[in-house]
């Protein structure tokens, strides 16, 4: 890590990776892994040398869920405690014993406050700076004393250090706002340093957990480790002389896949925040293309959504969770069985989905509120059997799509339900679809779409886009 400064700003640059372990005791993993970034030059943080206090301070929760909102004294960022979707990455098992995990850019950073810094820095120093300027200690004040006083930002002012925060072993484990002034733009602190990843982002691996990793000295090897239903499994990767990234994925069965990752090569998406895509069983490819097959006639429709097409909170992760009751006809001739999805479009154009059910029978017209026992059913987006109810973080109201597959056949699904996602689901139907029928709802959560003060519109230069923020998701 380096630091330099000018007449405003303290410039912090490093690669992202820390001198501690990574990745080891995640639950909940996305098959990102520890890759260096070039957080130097124009792309270095950025602290303002003289915080100043904000007339509305900000604070964190349910907004700033996209990017970082500090830097830890080794130079690796901090993110909001919640991620993009608005849950607790500590209480979701997406991070490792250090609070940190990768996001989809293969950039490392914390969730939680880097508590373990404190050994190395001992009390009397920050263990980072959030993004306004103003330090974070540990969990006591340099003389050993408890903190008393703190906002509901973990900040407080003393004589000895004036404004400053604190972190905690429970929410908001950082700074939970803002105390000073910052520029938010789309949902994240502005400007920041952008991640840049070789390869494209790839899919949660449902069931995995990651049981250890390792680097070489000079951190241009690498290797990670995981079991599926306690069977080993590992991502070796390293750097070529000519910049390239050469991975090996071993499977569980123990079967190897090997990729060259190149900055330039085509097809590579950026890095996106947080965001979830479909579990599977080894490394996947890219998001397949949604089928449409429109047919006049095939209708889907649901005793439930009325003509403005609200999805009523029960449905939701913010009611009862149940699904929903739908009815169809018109199906066309020679049809065999049925599939459904329901999907959402992300602000990314990345598809989250959060029901896939297939091999729904020939002569079954209708779902109840609820079904158990009427075809099977794969995951929701975040790799579990079952259906995965909305919540809708973010402000706005959110239109999800229930598609319902008219086919000629059974869906050739080859794996058992837990590997079922959108992409397989789509892949397994792809060439036996007849027609489809479609129902788009909305919904918006009341906590996330309430108007805040907090939250004025853009404000303030941008830099260049480039490939994106440090993001997760």
């Amino acid at each position: 890590m380096k630091v330099r400064w000018d007449q405003k700003y303290l410039y912090i640059e490093s690669n992202g990776l820390p001198a501690h372990g990574m990745m080891t005791g995640i639950t909940s993993w996305q098959q990102q892994v520890p890759l260096p970034q070039a957080y130097s030059g124009d792309n270095a943080w950025r602290l303002p040398l003289t915080p100043v206090p904000a007339t509305q301070p900000r604070p964190v929760k349910n907004a700033f869920l996209r990017g970082a909102i500090a830097i830890a004294a080794n130079g690796i960022p901090i993110f909001n405690p919640q991620n993009n979707r608005g849950e607790l990455s500590a209480m979701i098992g997406e991070l490792d014993q250090w609070g940190g995990h990768c996001g989809r850019g293969d950039d490392y950073h914390y969730h939680a406050a880097p508590l373990h810094l404190q050994a190395t820095l001992g009390p009397t120093k920050p263990i980072g700076y959030a993004l306004d300027g103003y330090p974070i200690y540990g969990l006591t004040e340099p003389d050993g004393s408890a903190p008393g006083g703190l906002d509901p930002f973990n900040g407080h002012t003393t004589p000895q250090l004036g404004y400053h925060y604190h972190a905690s072993r429970t929410y908001p484990y950082v700074n939970g706002g803002f105390h000073g002034e910052v520029v938010e733009r789309e949902g994240q602190v502005d400007p920041q340093p952008r991640a840049r990843s070789v390869r494209p982002a790839l899919p949660p691996l449902g069931g995995a957990k990651i049981t250890g990793f390792t680097a070489s000295p000079d951190q241009k090897s690498f290797r990670l480790q995981y079991t599926i239903g306690g069977k080993p499994a590992a991502v070796n990767y390293a750097t070529a002389s000519d910049g390239a990234w050469k991975f090996q994925f071993i499977s569980t069965d123990g079967s190897t896949r090997e990729e060259t990752y190149r900055g330039g090569d085509p097809g590579n998406r950026p890095p996106g925040p947080d965001r979830a895509l479909p579990p599977a069983d080894k490394p996947a490819a890219p998001e397949p293309a949604a089928i449409s097959k429109p047919l006049a006639g095939f209708q889907l429709t649901s005793a439930e959504i009325k003509a403005d097409g609200l999805l009523p909170i029960d449905y939701t992760g913010d009611g009862a969770g149940a699904t929903l009751p739908l009815a169809w006809s018109g199906a066309p001739a020679g049809t065999k069985s049925y599939a459904l999805i329901m999907h959402h479009i992300d602000p990314e154009g990345v598809a989250k989905w959060y029901w896939t059910l297939y091999d729904i029978p020939a002569s079954v017209t209708t779902l109840p509120k609820n079904t158990r026992d009427i075809g099977k059913t794969g995951t929701g987006f975040k790799g579990n059997v079952g259906y995965e109810p909305p919540h809708s973080k973010g402000p706005g109201p959110k239109t999800y799509t229930l598609t319902l597959y008219a086919l000629s056949g059974p869906a050739k699904v080859t794996v058992p339900p837990a590997a079922v996602n959108r992409a397989v689901l789509l892949a397994a139907i792809r060439d036996s679809v007849l027609a489809t029928a479609e129902l788009k709802v909305t919904y918006s959560s009341k906590e996330t779409d309430r108007p805040s003060a907090d939250r004025p519109p853009g404000d303030g230069p941008r830099p260049p886009r480039g490939d994106g923020p440090p993001r997760d998701r």
